[in-house]
């Protein structure tokens, strides 16, 4: 069977080992050993059993907590999403482990065990709130911790650099480390429009330009003349920056430099981020050199991949990294990734999604 919703899909392999076994822990661990990629689920059968699992790689965030009298329990993408319902936090759900929930709290099993953790990398750049917390440190000091090691991987542009500017609002917390670490100003000129929501890389072309346009103002009294170092948590397809950079450009700021906080993203998502293809990573086909020259910048200095893991508190083995080393943590990926990439390398066109090219499972 086959469906566009990867929920409706992972709903119907349970139901299908449900009725076979009328066990549901035997049921969840069917879906974990024969389903790959990312999923924490969280149901209710009707029989009002309250449970939660997540994929054995653990490449999502989901935990569990309490309500304030002990007898309300909850599972949350985020410990944000607790908190400012008034719950408290009892735990991180372990990659391949079950949850169920009863009037007397929770009760864990673990159903698979597997060597090499997955958690996404890209939470702690950009995806993540950052009032939310991973292993008990919020996510706004990791940010902050990246923009510190920016500065002290590139000091020869902070020693010509007069501001720091955030892209808001995702670069805000970068900047602030940046700043502390560089003694620089970070000059509030950029301006977020609170009502513009959408997310600019996962929009079409025109769509996307229009948005960010709309989305982000620049205060031309404070950037004039100035040489710059714009804070930003990823470069995508590269559009929000080139926009940001004209506008500086037009507003007569001396000189631009980007300081991206994750890596250079070069391999597409297969595990729940919008950006599966090579075509519309700009990294997948330029240097950081010919980038800068792409969205008009001095120069783009990305984080290292190994100054990025030490700030997260994980180790290497316990993140997917995927996207910016090209190893993906389940097989199929790696090896969908491969041979698009050997096409898309001889020119092949990709008209959608990876994983929803026919094209890309005839060599799988």
């Amino acid at each position: 069977f086959s469906y566009e919703c990867d929920a409706d899909l992972i709903c119907h392999k349970l139901l299908i080992e449900f009725a076979k076994t009328k066990d549901l822990t035997s049921a969840v661990k069917k879906c974990m050993e024969e389903i790959e990629g990312a999923f924490s689920v969280v149901g209710i059968t009707k029989n009002g059993e309250f449970f939660a699992f997540k994929d054995p790689k653990g490449i999502r965030p989901l935990c569990a907590g309490h309500g304030q009298d002990g007898k309300i329990f909850a599972f949350s993408s985020e410990t944000v999403g607790l908190d400012i319902n008034g719950f408290e936090r009892n735990f991180e759900v372990e990659p391949g482990e079950i949850v169920m929930v009863s009037e007397n709290g929770f009760e864990r099993k673990k159903l698979m065990n597997e060597k090499h953790k997955a958690f996404c990398a890209f939470e702690f750049a950009y995806f993540a709130r950052p009032d939310s917390r991973f292993n008990e440190k919020y996510v706004y000091e990791i940010r902050e911790e990246f923009g510190r090691n920016l500065v002290k991987e590139n000091q020869d542009v902070v020693k010509e650099a007069d501001i720091i500017l955030s892209l808001p609002e995702t670069g805000d917390d970068s900047a602030m480390g940046a700043h502390e670490e560089s003694g620089l100003r970070w000059e509030r000129a950029s301006r977020r429009h609170r009502y513009v929501t959408e997310r600019a890389f996962i929009l079409l072309n025109k769509e996307r330009y229009a948005t960010i346009d709309k989305k982000i103002n620049i205060l031309a009294s404070k950037v004039k003349g100035k040489r710059i170092i714009i804070t930003e948590d990823s470069v995508v397809r590269g559009d929000t920056t080139k926009v940001v950079i004209e506008k500086l450009r037009r507003m007569g700021a001396k000189k631009v430099h980007l300081f991206v906080t994750f890596p250079r993203i070069i391999g597409p998502c297969f595990y729940g981020i919008d950006m599966a293809t090579y075509g519309q990573l700009i990294g997948s086909k330029h240097t950081p050199e010919e980038i800068a020259k792409i969205i008009g910048a001095d120069s783009v200095r990305y984080q290292s991949i190994e100054n990025f893991v030490k700030a997260t508190g994980l180790s290497r083995e316990q993140l997917c990294l995927a996207c910016v080393t090209g190893e993906y943590p389940t097989p199929l990926a790696q090896k969908i990734a491969d041979e698009m990439k050997k096409r898309f390398l001889e020119g092949y066109e990709e008209t959608g999604r990876l994983y929803e090219i026919e094209e890309a499972f005839q060599q799988t």
